[in-house]
């Protein structure tokens, strides 16, 4: 959907010249996309992809800009040129400046308005800024907005003066971690967690000519029981007499039904065979609305499109409360995506980018993902709606945290209001969109308060979607889901009568991948590890554990996280998007078992552990001498003991005492065929080992708070052999209890009916 109308600027040459001077902040990371950024026409894409006509002026590009003290007129000379819609603190727009809560950003353009346009009604239209916004046209002021998420519009057809050229002026202050607004995970001094801050505008700015009464917006509900589509077309203007609509919905070019109402009224159009919506039939309905003259001339025209599905809780075979999508129990699998880039901060460098990171989450094998207190552009949205990628939205966080068992907050008034006016404009601008599900109020106890009434008014605002229960942390029984999270993880909460129990966060296994690092400091992850293979050892244990905690009633899961963001280097991708950290193919293949027939498994023990009956070992806390790893090696003079090895711990009693930094242990045991589909450790140790299997050594970076299976790595199964074989361990322990004990255990596929 690119523009029909571009703006034309006479100056043209004087343009290009500037955006020859224009480069890059900094020398920082960028992504794979940021070569691709035209400074003459970033972001070029029509931005609104539910409402569309065809002609429009996009205002990207290259604008004045100034920093000023936040009291302060506006200033007099500008500082250099910003290129918008990038956020002044991002590489991308050529600033990379800090603003605080103390000092306004300040943008000037020149824009041109061509003659034809003024006999109509002219919007200038902001896809968002971060946070407060006043706007002036040719010195009038035509506008202001609080939010900083959600789009805006100014009519400035009375501040247009003669002659194609207009001052436009914009002014922004945003005072981010120092306000109660919502803000998400910005933070004046980021780290772990906590990123960068982001100030003024960050998406498209764009005019629009629309007739004196015009179509405003539509709002589509869906109805697969009754097998329509609700419609309503909203409008405004002087003519009176301008309020009937003629609506067709077409199923690729066909028009499929039709109808006619009343400005402002809901309409139903009935369709005989409903294409439903899902992840793998992500089927989309084109939707034509005018706006008719009682002569029945046509005094407006939008295209729109809509996606037939039903989100609902319901009962499966076994009387568990699951999600449904279209009467059908489906397991939402996705990661929790933050939408951060390294060169453009909250905006993706180009709509490619944006493109691919829903493309890449459906490449991995999920269906879903949970957009993480941040909203996007629309057009994020839209290729999740024709890709099939399910979505949870976050609402941006702001105020302040309550702890785990903590009560409510007490917002001030204004701090509630905010709340309550983006949240509202929030789930306006997005309703329409069939790829989100579930809307997300609060998350792990921030911003949190009024938990009962604000989930209620969540659902009265769309009744046709579920309400998450606050995510994390401090339930209060309301909402349609039991939301927990559980680092690494996974784990549920017992089943519910009237809610689905999902896991809102876990995972979070970490990877710095050398040259992919956004500072060389701080680098973060709930787990870290230092190989790839590592990290993909943890995931498929992870992800085995997710099976019997399914077939119990959990009903989604969300693995934190899409990429790295900053200093947090728990992503599937780097934070450039130039390096997926695992086996994409291998992921998906083993992803889509979450949501798909869950695989059953005959688990052999091919080394028993001490779980059952002790197991004897040698063993010793003193360094050993020579290659005490080795078939050879003379270990007579080592002690005999029992596992697991180290101390006392609940339900656990160790059967030979550790109570050192070291120890390293040896075992022989035969294996009478290697016929396994998948080997797996049964390991006992929450920190870091080396094993050594008949001569080859094999890093365990996988720490279990108990028995976990841990798969091992492709050098472990390789040097396995019929016959005798030697084990042989070194572990360390710095802090907190030990227990250490290790078997073998071989998982056999079953075959699925």
């Amino acid at each position: 959907m690119r523009s029909l109308l571009f703006l034309i600027i006479p100056t043209l040459a004087l343009f290009q010249a500037a955006a020859q001077e224009w480069k890059l902040a900094g020398d920082g990371m960028v992504s794979a996309w940021a070569d691709a950024v035209d400074p003459e026409k970033p972001l070029p894409d029509y931005p609104r992809p539910q409402l569309v006509r065809q002609v429009w002026g996009n205002l990207n590009g290259l604008w004045d800009y100034a920093i000023v003290a936040k009291d302060a007129p506006k200033p007099e000379s500008w500082e250099g040129k910003i290129l918008v819609p990038y956020p002044v603190e991002s590489a991308l727009s050529g600033v990379g400046k800090s603003v605080g809560e103390d000092q306004r950003l300040w943008y000037r353009t020149s824009v041109f308005v061509p003659e034809r346009w003024r006999s109509d009604r002219l919007l200038l239209h902001f896809g968002a800024v971060d946070w407060q916004t006043e706007v002036w046209l040719n010195g009038k002021p035509v506008g202001d907005h609080r939010g900083g998420y959600t789009p805006f519009h100014c009519d400035i057809t009375e501040a247009l003066q003669e002659g194609e050229e207009q001052e436009l002026v914009v002014a922004v202050w945003d005072p981010t971690d120092a306000g109660s607004q919502p803000r998400g995970k910005q933070r004046e001094e980021p780290k772990g967690i906590w990123y960068t801050p982001v100030t003024g505008i960050w998406q498209t700015v764009w005019l629009e000519p629309v007739p004196q009464t015009a179509i405003t917006k539509l709002r589509t509900v869906p109805d697969v029981d009754a097998k329509a589509l609700r419609l309503t077309v909203h409008g405004e203007g002087p003519e009176a007499t301008a309020s009937t609509v003629r609506v067709q919905v077409l199923a690729r070019r066909e028009v499929v039904a039709e109808g006619t109402g009343t400005l402002g009224e809901e309409m139903q159009l009935n369709l005989a065979e409903p294409q439903l919506w899902s992840p793998t039939n992500p089927f989309i309905y084109t939707i034509r609305a005018h706006l008719l003259a009682d002569d029945g001339g046509v005094v407006d025209s939008v295209v729109s499109y809509a996606g037939m599905r039903k989100i609902s809780l319901g009962k499966d075979d076994q009387g568990v409360t699951r999600l449904f999508l279209n009467h059908e129990p489906l397991f939402m699998f996705g990661p929790l995506d933050q939408g951060w880039w390294p060169d453009g901060l909250y905006t993706a460098p180009t709509d490619s980018a944006l493109r691919h990171d829903i493309e890449m989450t459906k490449q991995l094998g999920f269906n879903m993902a949970r957009k993480h207190v941040k909203v996007e552009p629309a057009r994020w949205y839209f290729w999740a709606d024709v890709k099939g990628l399910l979505v949870w939205q976050d609402f941006p966080n702001g105020d302040q945290h309550i702890g785990r068992e903590g009560e409510d907050l007490e917002r001030s008034p204004e701090s509630e209001a905010q709340f309550r006016q983006e949240y509202a404009e929030m789930i306006e601008a997005l309703h329409n969109h069939p790829s989100i599900v579930v809307w997300v109020p609060f998350n792990e106890g921030w911003g949190q308060f009024k938990t009962d009434e604000i989930l209620a008014w969540a659902k009265e605002q769309d009744p046709s979607r579920l309400i998450d229960g606050p995510s994390g942390w401090v339930d209060r029984g309301t909402g349609d889901l039991r939301d927990v999270h559980a680092y690494p993880g996974p784990a549920t909460a017992p089943m519910e009568e009237t809610r689905a129990v999902v896991l809102g966060e876990f995972g979070g296994l970490g990877l710095p991948v050398a040259n992919h690092l956004w500072w060389d400091k701080q680098n973060w992850g709930y787990r870290t590890y230092e190989k790839a293979e590592d990290v993909w050892s943890h995931y498929q244990s992870l992800i085995r554990e997710l099976f019997p905690l399914i077939e119990g009633g959990l009903a989604a899961a969300v693995y934190t996280q899409t990429t790295d963001v900053e200093g947090e280097v728990n992503g599937l991708m780097t934070y450039d998007r130039k390096r997926v950290k695992v086996d994409a193919e291998a992921m998906a293949a083993l992803n889509r078992q979450v949501y798909g027939p869950l695989p059953t498994f005959e688990r052999m023990v091919a080394v028993p552990t001490s779980e059952d009956a002790p197991q004897t070992w040698r063993y010793t806390t003193t360094s050993p001498e020579g290659d005490w790893s080795s078939a050879a090696y003379d270990d007579s003079a080592w002690s005999e003991g029992s596992a697991p090895f180290g101390e006392a711990a609940e339900g656990v009693t160790p059967g030979s005492v550790w109570d050192g930094e070291e120890i390293w242990l040896r075992r022989t045991f035969r294996l009478e065929e290697l016929t396994a589909s998948e080997w797996n450790h049964r390991l006992c140790h929450d920190e870091g080992l080396t094993l050594v299997i008949n001569g080859v050594p094999c890093t365990i970076a996988r720490q279990t708070s108990g028995y976990e299976d841990v798969p091992v790595s492709q050098a472990f199964a390789q040097a396995l052999k019929t016959g005798e074989n030697i084990v042989a361990i070194h572990a360390r322990h710095s802090r907190g209890g030990r227990l250490l004990d290790w078997g073998l255990v071989d998982l056999r596929p079953t075959p699925t009916p």
